[in-house]
């Protein structure tokens, strides 16, 4: 059987991987090392954890769900011990986009994320509705690249992501520098960004006097539809002329010029996802 070590098994990630891979075909040992940890691990998902060194005899796949500034350094600890032909995946393009990862030729790195639920796919099941990351109940598409390692370890791999990840839609095959552009660029650089300052001008409304609950009925509602025109989500929708002379008017106030370029540009890219893994060293 093939066997799974799961690292950092008892961290709010780790346990929802836990227990989406209970019952799986793989054999699993999952290694935490925090008592709050393990004691989660254990009331959560009903499993003992395993220490370090015995987890690491004969594992075939080594999940590393722990934050991206440790991803390197856990790697380059237990590199040493990993087998031959085993396969490392890391829940992130951080760590191996910026370069955190070991030298070792024969050992696979492969990366996923997740896409997580995606706003528009409507259902009546309220559980999928209020899973707002997946992994739970409601579907999500999720990404994946091999980084470097023999072409058939991709399915295999695939195969863990999707159960990890699980109840996933659809996995989309990226490059590694796909998954970075993807995440720390688009969805936090801009996408987490612009959603913050979303609620800050909605806070500002309610600050000049508009009742609270009317500022969060109008954005969200509005947002509704201004994202569904955006994404071109629904036949025929088209901003009104008012608005577009709006955006029109509103872009050079908020916007700086060439935002995009400044954005999504390798080398910020690669400025970004350095400070990520090593956020107390200047880059």
């Amino acid at each position: 059987m093939t066997k799974i070590v799961l690292l950092g098994a008892g961290g709010k990630m780790g346990v929802r991987l836990a227990k989406n891979l209970a019952g799986s075909r793989f054999d699993v040992d999952h290694v935490e090392i925090s008592e709050a940890g393990r004691a989660r691990l254990k009331n959560e998902v009903g499993v003992d954890a395993t220490q370090l060194d015995v987890a690491l005899t004969d594992a075939d796949i080594i999940i590393l769900a722990v934050p991206d500034r440790h991803i390197g350094k856990i790697a380059k600890t237990i590199i040493d011990q990993v087998k031959p032909g085993s396969a490392l995946i890391v829940l992130d393009a951080a760590a191996p986009y910026a370069g955190e990862m070991p030298e070792r030729a024969d050992v696979t790195y492969f990366c996923t994320h997740p896409c997580h639920p995606a706003l528009f796919d409507f259902t009546p099941d309220v559980a999928a509705q209020m899973d707002f990351f997946g992994g739970v109940d409601a579907p999500q598409a999720i990404v994946c690249a091999l980084i470097q390692g023999p072409e058939e370890h991709y399915a295999l791999c695939e195969e863990v992501a999707k159960i990890i990840y699980s109840p996933v839609a659809r996995a989309h095959r990226c490059s590694l520098q796909s998954v970075a552009i993807l995440e720390p660029a688009l969805s936090e650089t801009v996408g987490a960004t612009l959603s913050l300052a979303l609620r800050e001008a909605t806070e500002r409304a309610i600050a000049m006097g508009v009742p609270r609950d009317a500022a969060m009925d109008f954005m969200l509602g509005h947002l509704k539809i201004e994202l569904g025109i955006a994404f071109e989500m629904f036949p025929g929708g088209k901003f009104s002329d008012g608005a577009i002379h709006a955006i029109e008017k509103a872009k050079p106030m908020i916007f700086k010029e060439n935002w995009l370029d400044n954005i999504f540009n390798l080398d910020a890219v690669e400025k970004s996802v350095k400070e990520i893994c090593n956020p107390d060293q200047p880059v």
